[in-house]
Parts: C-alpha cells; sequence; structure tokens
C-alpha cells in the first residue's frame, strides 16, 4: 500500500473513531479522549512542517504539527535516523520509553492547548489542569492500545541506491 493511500486511510479512521465513538465518551466533563491527532504524530519523517501545517483548521493540530519536527530532532537517537524510517514509532526512535515521551509531549501540548483555547482563560486553573492531564491520561491509553493493536512494521531504509 502507497504511503499516501495508508495516510489517507489512517485519517479517515481516526476521524471516524475520534466522531461516533469517543466524542461520545464524557468523564464528568474533566476528560475527553482525543485520538485524532495520533494522524499527526503517525505522518512520514519526509514532510515538511509547512506540508503538515496546510489544511489543519484546528489550533491544537497546527502547535503539535509545529513541534513535532523539533521534538523528532531532540529524540532521534542517530543523527539522520529519520531519513532511515519512514515515520515515527517505537523502533524509529530508538525504543519504547522515547517514542512515549515523544507522544506524550505532543498530546500535552495539544490537550492543553485545546482546552486554553476552548475556554480563552486560565480562569479557574485547577479545571484546566484536571481537565488536561485526565484527557491527557486517557487519550494515551488509548494511543498506546492502538500501538499494540496496529503494529506498524518500520523497515530500515538503507542510503545506497
Amino acid at each position: 500500500m502507497s504511503t499516501l493511500v495508508k495516510n489517507i486511510v489512517r485519517f479517515v479512521l481516526f476521524i471516524l473513531v475520534q466522531f461516533y465513538v469517543l466524542d461520545q465518551v464524557l468523564l464528568h466533563q474533566l476528560a475527553t479522549p482525543y485520538i485524532y491527532f495520533l494522524f499527526i504524530i503517525w505522518m512520514p519523517f519526509n514532510i515538511g512542517r509547512k506540508w503538515q501545517m496546510l489544511g489543519f483548521h484546528a489550533a491544537a493540530c497546527v502547535l503539535i504539527a509545529y513541534l513535532r519536527p523539533m521534538l523528532v530532532k531532540l529524540l532521534i537517537p542517530q543523527e539522520g535516523a529519520d531519513a532511515n524510517y519512514e515515520e515515527p514509532s517505537p523502533q524509529s526512535l530508538g525504543g519504547f520509553m522515547r517514542y512515549f515521551f515523544f507522544v506524550t509531549i505532543l498530546t500535552v501540548a495539544h490537550h492543553a492547548w485545546l482546552f486554553l483555547l476552548e475556554a480563552w482563560q486560565f480562569g479557574n486553573i485547577w479545571y484546566f489542569l484536571i481537565k488536561t492531564i485526565l484527557s491527557t491520561a486517557i487519550s494515551l491509553l488509548i494511543i498506546l492500545v492502538t500501538e499494540l493493536l496496529f503494529v506498524r512494521k518500520q523497515k530500515f531504509k538503507t542510503n545506497t541506491v
């Protein structure tokens, strides 16, 4: 399956799961699980920041699309490893802990920005913090389950022709 088709299918599946399943889950209005932004996290390494932000209308998604390349550069274990793998995964980022750190940072950034924009203020800082932490925890759990259910086989690409 080509990379373009694979990413289109992922995008559609994430949006459908978000809309039909996860948007129906509200835990006392303190936690709302989100998974649609995992599409941005799983985008191929070779897509530039400008192309990632093009077409994303939600400010939270634009924020993580902007932060993602910086985190990839910080977390890639060897220089040039992003050229040797197609997309972020535990294997391409040098282990599960680095990958989980990568996903956690982007999830926290997404949720915090989303909930801040939702209220346009830090009016009740405790509500904001609790909602961000609980939603992040639930989203990370769903992301972990998604990673375990849909194993993405990463092939090491060599630089030889």
